[in-house]
């Protein structure tokens, strides 16, 4: 064998892990605001409201930059759309571990943003530079990372933090990020082949606008109170432009996110349960870190510190990750339509013992364990469904919208959870009444039974209807069934994840 091929399979080899890892290292970069607002606050001397921008920011920023991403990598110039997504995430990481001051921290935080953008180019990637069951394993586990990351970030950023200060967990996700920004550059390919088409700039400024002043509100809303003239103005704003956002879309010749890609069911499916999977999952990871972290003088919680709270989550990542695995039996047992529902209930099993079994810390860990591989079971059918249903040019875009749309639904959760918490506290009060917990655990069962409704719905009547598009969503899910089956025996290079296994 010449040394160019050599080298070519060696790239090739190394390219799911290289996939991974990037994946991975973004999931814990935008999860380190999260578990720092405290001390951000403490140390910048802000408030806790303003210390949450922290997080908020790279939400927004994620939001916006992830379409225009998609729809970027589906061109010739996905290498360099990856390889400058990288380096503003590590530009932004150091600006935010700098001792600037808390506005470069929230600068660096909303520069990092942008590496949200970067799951769905990989998942892009995956599908065009894989044969068969590679391809399809990969897809898989890259969407699991976005919620595996999160319970490794947590106890990371906790234990940094704990030892060394808030600025040296910045300064590690700087360190992680030009490892990732190396290994991209050694290992992802040119896209070949594509044609260069033009940006839908309209749509995207719309669509920016829109889901910024919707995602502020949700933010902000426990701030501002949910019936100020700010949030109801920003909530209708939103919904206005979103709706013609939506027209714009349908009637353009080069739309940023192809609309019509929902008349296929498995699309639609993907989307509606990611966006109500989203809502779900976030509630249960802020209701568990509150409680853990709640002082058991209350009567409930166990007192806990930022780290020992970030291990309770790290069976979730572990569970999660594992999960990669069950799938493929259980797509060889069932069917690929079956995994959808089965992981929406193993989640709500997961809500379930929340709801009846937080009395020990120990049933905290079991509860994340259960609650891991029953969204990792669900989060990893979602991509494929829509690699499957969708032209190869048109899956950077597809994903990135499903990436928004859970997105929205993380936002959405983290608020619900809050709102339903705050409605429990007493008067004068800071901290909720056990009651609180309760409400908020009931609510995330009835959401988990309706993303579970909807996953078996859909689906239906896609069988159920006429013979012309939906003989192609069956042969689609056969195909899938088929290959998943298959990953199972391909080679398993894509369960080595450099570091380890988020939100």
């Amino acid at each position: 064998m010449n040394a160019p091929r050599a080298t070519a399979d060696l790239r090739q080899r190394a390219l799911v892990p290289v996939l991974v890892f990037i994946g991975t290292v973004v999931a814990v970069i935008s999860s380190l605001g999260a578990p720092l607002v405290p001390t951000i606050a403490e140390v910048d001397h802000v408030s806790l409201s303003d210390a949450q921008w922290s997080l908020t920011v790279t939400l927004l920023v994620g939001s916006l930059a992830t379409p225009v991403m998609g729809r970027m990598g589906d061109g010739p110039h996905r290498r360099r759309v990856v390889l400058g997504a990288l380096a503003t995430v590590l530009a932004g990481s150091v600006l935010a571990a700098l001792p600037l001051g808390f506005g470069f921290l929230v600068a660096g935080r909303g520069m990092q943003g942008v590496g949200l953008g970067l799951v769905p180019l990989a998942i892009a990637t995956a599908r065009d530079a894989l044969p068969g069951g590679r391809s399809r394993s990969a897809v898989a586990m890259l969407s699991i990372t976005t919620v595996a990351g999160v319970g490794l970030g947590y106890p990371l950023t906790g234990l940094i933090t704990q030892t060394i200060g808030v600025h040296a967990a910045f300064w590690f996700g700087a360190i992680i990020s030009g490892l990732a920004l190396l290994a991209a550059a050694l290992v992802v390919p040119q896209a070949g082949g594509r044609e260069k088409r033009p940006l839908d700039a309209p749509g995207a400024a719309m669509l920016a606008v829109g889901l910024a002043s919707l995602l502020l509100a949700l933010s902000e809303g426990e701030i501002w109170g949910w019936t100020s003239a700010r949030v109801l103005g920003l909530v209708i704003f939103a919904l206005l432009l979103l709706t013609g956002w939506g027209f714009h879309e349908l009637r353009t010749a080069h739309p940023l996110v192809d609309l019509r890609t929902l008349r296929n069911r498995s699309v639609l499916t993907a989307n509606l349960a990611g966006l109500i999977a989203g809502v779900a999952m976030y509630m249960m990871m802020s209701l568990i870190t509150r409680f853990a972290q709640t002082p058991a003088s209350t009567g409930y919680g166990f007192g806990t510190s930022v780290l020992v709270t970030g291990l309770v989550l790290l069976p979730f990542s572990a569970a999660s990750v594992a999960s990669n695995k069950l799938v493929p039996l259980l797509v060889r047992r069932t069917s690929t339509a079956a995994v959808l529902p089965i992981g929406c209930g193993i989640s709500l099993v997961s809500m379930v013992l929340f709801l009846c079994a937080r009395g020990s810390l120990w049933e905290l860990f079991v509860i994340m364990g259960v609650a891991g591989l029953g969204v990792g079971c669900t989060f990893a059918v979602m991509p494929g469904l829509i690699v499957n249903a969708v032209p190869a040019h048109e899956t950077g875009s597809a994903i990135s919208f499903n990436q928004v749309v859970r997105t929205i639904g993380y936002t959405t959760g983290s608020v619900v959870s809050a709102v339903v918490l705050e409605a429990h506290t007493a008067p004068g009060r800071i901290l909720p009444a056990d009651s609180g917990y309760q409400a908020a655990a009931w609510l995330g069962c009835a959401i988990w039974v309706v993303a579970g409704i909807v996953t078996i719905v859909l689906p239906g009547r896609a069988r159920a209807g006429e013979s012309g598009a939906t003989a192609k969503t069956v042969d689609e899910e056969l195909l899938m069934e088929e290959s998943i089956a298959d990953a199972e025996s391909a080679e398993d290079s894509v369960t080595a994840v450099p570091g380890g296994p988020v939100r």
